[in-house]
Parts: structure tokens; C-alpha cells; sequence
């Protein structure tokens, strides 16, 4: 086994690919819930899914990118890949939900929202590293930019139905004239998360190598389907949406039979 394999930080693959595999079923249930009105995955407004579940698996995911994006090379680079992803997703929602009538606008959700933290990370890196601040001090910010967002997110809510610009949809205020839109997750207090993320992979990564020991034979089987998932995070995610959709549709033509 190659040196690369020995320290890679496979656990982050790990979590992130059990998060993704979160995100695919729970896109699934939408599909048959919202699409094709599948009774049965009315459990996606349940207490136990909205309350625990879901924002369960959110954390896993928006947390763990955080940490990853202090391992990237460039992430100004992996910033504007993944901005161009986010912003090519809601132009394509947009024209099926305008000029098809498809109900799928995304305006703002995780794509966008983990494109923001990249670039505030790689603004604090080029900060950090022209002006030499030390590293504790900014681990201290991320630490405070995080705790702020959070906090935010939790009183956000107040200023709902205050102002009306579409401007403000990423930060989750409430509007008249926030459009209705299949998926959506706002920068407070989800940016919060990302940014303890980038906290804690400064402190717990700083050699940029796994922490935790070695893997049985056992675990890496167990283990490896979910890595492959969460190294391949992003491409997954934009082609199961669409998979997904298609075979719900061809099965819908099958049962209409």
C-alpha cells in the first residue's frame, strides 16, 4: 500500500460518503413525496426527520467539507469549480420550473453555500499568510466567525418579513417575494458549521494525515464503498438528482400499467 494511502485522512471520506448516501435518500423520499406523491415518504415532515435527522446528517457533511478545505492546495480553485456547479444548477432549475413547470427551483442550497465557505477560508489563508498572523489567532477568529453564525441563524427568524429584496435569500430572512424552491440552505447558521469545520481540521489536521489507527482488512471492505462515495462527493451529486428522477419516472410508467 502506497504512503498516500497509509495517511490519507479516510475517515473524512467515510463520513462524508454516509452523509451523501443521506442526501441521495432523502432527494429519493422528496422525489416520490413532492413528484410522483408517494404517501409513504411523508416522514420527511416529521418531527424526528426535520428535528434530528436531517440536521444530523447536515452537520456530517457541511462540517466535514470545512475541515477538508484546509487540506486543498488551492481553494480558490475548488471555490470557482464548485460556484460554477452551484450556479449552473439554478439556471437549469430555473428554466424547468419557468418554461417546463417543473417545481425544482434551487436558488440557494449546500453547492452555494459550501462555494461561500471556501472563499471566506481561502480569504483568511491569503490574510494569514500576508500579513503572518499566527496561526492561534486565526484559529480564534474561525472559531468566533463560527460561533456568530450560528448563534445568528438561531435569532435570524426575527427579522422575517422585514425587508423584501430577493438579495437577501442566502442568509435565510423570510420574504413576500422568496420564491418557492425545491431545495434550499441558507448561509446562517449553516456557514457557522463550516467554519468549526475549518477550525477543526487547523487543529485536529494539521499534518494532513489521517488521526485515527490503521484499518483492519474488515473495516477497509466495510468502509470502502463509502470512501468511494465521499472522494467522488461532488460528481455523485449532480448526477443522482437526475438518475433518480428518471428511474422514479420510468417506474411510475410501469405501475401506471
Amino acid at each position: 500500500m502506497s504512503r498516500k494511502s497509509d495517511t490519507r485522512a479516510y475517515e473524512l471520506d467515510t463520513l462524508r460518503g454516509l452523509a451523501m448516501v443521506f442526501v441521495i435518500w432523502m432527494h429519493i423520499s422528496w422525489d416520490l413525496r413532492y413528484l410522483f406523491g408517494l404517501a409513504e415518504c411523508s416522514y420527511l415532515l416529521a418531527p424526528w426527520f426535520e428535528g434530528l435527522v436531517h440536521p444530523f446528517f447536515l452537520v456530517i457533511f457541511v462540517g466535514v467539507s470545512g475541515v477538508c478545505c484546509t487540506f486543498s492546495r488551492s481553494n480558490v480553485k475548488r471555490g470557482l469549480k464548485l460556484i460554477s456547479v452551484a450556479l449552473a444548477l439554478t439556471a437549469g432549475t430555473a428554466v424547468a420550473t419557468y418554461a417546463f413547470g417543473f417545481d425544482c427551483l434551487i436558488v440557494f442550497n449546500v453547492l452555494h453555500l459550501l462555494s461561500v465557505g471556501i472563499f471566506i477560508y481561502a480569504l483568511v489563508e491569503l490574510l494569514e499568510k500576508k500579513f503572518s498572523i499566527p496561526a492561534n489567532k486565526v484559529n480564534v477568529l474561525l472559531g468566533l466567525i463560527g460561533v456568530f453564525a450560528i448563534i445568528l441563524g438561531m435569532t435570524i427568524s426575527n427579522y422575517d418579513y422585514k425587508v423584501n429584496t430577493p438579495l437577501l435569500i442566502p442568509t435565510g430572512i423570510m420574504m413576500e417575494c422568496t420564491p418557492s424552491m425545491a431545495d434550499y440552505m441558507p448561509l446562517f447558521p449553516w456557514i457557522g458549521v463550516f467554519m468549526v469545520g475549518a477550525l477543526t481540521g487547523r487543529v485536529c489536521y494539521h499534518e494532513k494525515k489521517t488521526v485515527v489507527p490503521p484499518k483492519s482488512d474488515i473495516v477497509r471492505r466495510i468502509t470502502a464503498p463509502l470512501e468511494f462515495i465521499g472522494r467522488h462527493s461532488l460528481l455523485i451529486y449532480i448526477v443522482h438528482q437526475p438518475v433518480v428522477l428518471l428511474i422514479c419516472y420510468l417506474l411510475s410508467l410501469v405501475a401506471g400499467k
